[in-house]
């Protein structure tokens, strides 16, 4: 692996996705990474974006220091080829596809963690980048939630053609840089966007079609939804994934780890304002997009023409 750094430490790269509105999560996010972080790695710690308001950055650019550097990137010249192409869907913008582009825009890097902004870390993420990945494409956990919800579980073996177990959640991701520009993975994503438009699950069902049979699975610690009720283990990583936001329910499970980043953070008084002001018409808006989504699922599952009955089972 190619590094950045001036000194010997060993560099853990890692991406983030973000619009202005997301900063407050996003820096807690950080905060929580950076307080785990071991003295033995040096962090780069990259932000992709959409032309951010740079003045909005400060309050995450103070977390920076000589192992524990922080850019924001602008991909808006990446998205711009793509966007007529994107599928979107509810809550889901342009930033979820920014993890495609990483391998072409940071040639210096064999490897690097992806991280959704809505998480909090109370373990090292070094641990997870020092997985050997062979010749998988990414590292990743299966996804929680398609394996406790039957709609999600149906959608993926009759859509994409793969069991729930091996479905994995693109949010926490050890990308093979190195291998993703071998295999042209980009290209392989261009037209796969081209030929069918995923919509249930976006980027993240382009991912586990085009990785199937190059994934390295590691351990749900590293990407743990507060679904399903208590695990007995100890997460590394709290994803608090699809409508599960504690900045907008009070019973979201391991919301205490948030909070008791949160508080330590600048936007604390926001992030608590942003609950408070989350009113029963937008949690009702919630269930009517979780509603959508499963009957989505399962209308796509029966779809003579998606994907696998399509391209893969003809």
């Amino acid at each position: 692996m190619k590094t950045l750094a001036t000194n010997e430490k060993k560099v853990v790269p890692i991406f983030f996705a973000a619009d202005e509105n997301y900063l407050p999560y996003l820096t807690v996010a950080i905060h929580s990474l950076k307080e785990n972080a071991s003295r033995a790695c040096a962090y780069e710690i990259y932000v992709m974006n959409a032309s951010m308001d740079m003045s909005a950055t400060d309050k995450i650019k103070k977390y920076e220091e000589e192992d524990f550097r922080i850019h924001f990137i602008d991909v808006s010249a990446q998205v711009e080829m793509v966007k007529d192409a994107l599928q979107l869907r509810d809550y889901y913008t342009g930033a979820t596809y920014y993890r495609i582009f990483i391998a072409g825009m940071f040639p210096q890097y064999d490897k690097a963690l992806y991280i959704d902004s809505d998480v909090v870390l109370t373990g090292d993420v070094s641990e997870l980048f020092d997985t050997d990945l062979g010749d998988a494409l990414v590292g990743a956990i299966p996804d929680e939630s398609v394996q406790l919800i039957p709609q999600f579980g149906l959608y993926t073996k009759e859509v994409l053609g793969i069991d729930a177990p091996d479905y994995f959640n693109a949010g926490v991701l050890l990308m093979n840089l190195k291998a993703f520009r071998d295999s042209d993975f980009y290209g392989e994503f261009c037209a796969l966007l081209k030929k069918y438009k995923f919509r249930v699950a976006q980027d993240q069902d382009y991912l586990n079609v085009l990785c199937a049979g190059r994934v390295k699975y590691v351990g749900l610690e590293w990407n743990k939804m507060p679904i399903g009720g208590e695990k007995a283990l100890t997460p590394k990583l709290i994803h608090y994934n699809l409508t599960l936001k504690p900045w907008h329910y009070e019973d979201v499970l391991y919301k205490e780890f948030f909070w008791d980043t949160a508080k330590k953070t600048e936007y604390y008084d926001r992030i608590l304002a942003d609950l408070s002001a989350y009113t029963e018409e937008k949690k009702l808006r919630d269930k009517a997009c979780e509603k959508g989504l499963l009957d989505l699922c399962v209308k796509e599952a029966h779809d003579e023409n998606n994907y696998y009955k399509k391209y893969v089972k003809a």
